[in-house]
């Protein structure tokens, strides 16, 4: 879901649970954990949410820690 943020910004719930093939509800969820755990940030536009994933911040898991977001993005550019 990160990848599919980052690259389009502006992805509905919808497309992103289609893409990735969970239900919309599971999307939101995962979303939802993703923002409290600082990774996204969500803001309104319109009718429409943008998101922006912080590609600075740190992985949680202790064999990560020391990774960042930017560097799992990367391999998918």
């Amino acid at each position: 879901m990160l990848i599919l943020v980052s690259q389009e910004p502006e992805i509905r719930l919808r497309d992103i649970a289609t893409a990735v093939g969970i239900t919309e509800r599971a999307a939101t969820g995962i979303i939802n954990d993703l923002e409290q755990a600082g990774y996204v940030t969500r803001k309104r536009d319109g009718r429409r949410n943008r998101y922006t994933v912080h590609r600075n911040k740190k992985f949680r898991h202790p064999q990560e820690a020391g990774h960042s977001i930017d560097e799992l993005l990367s391999i998918f550019r």
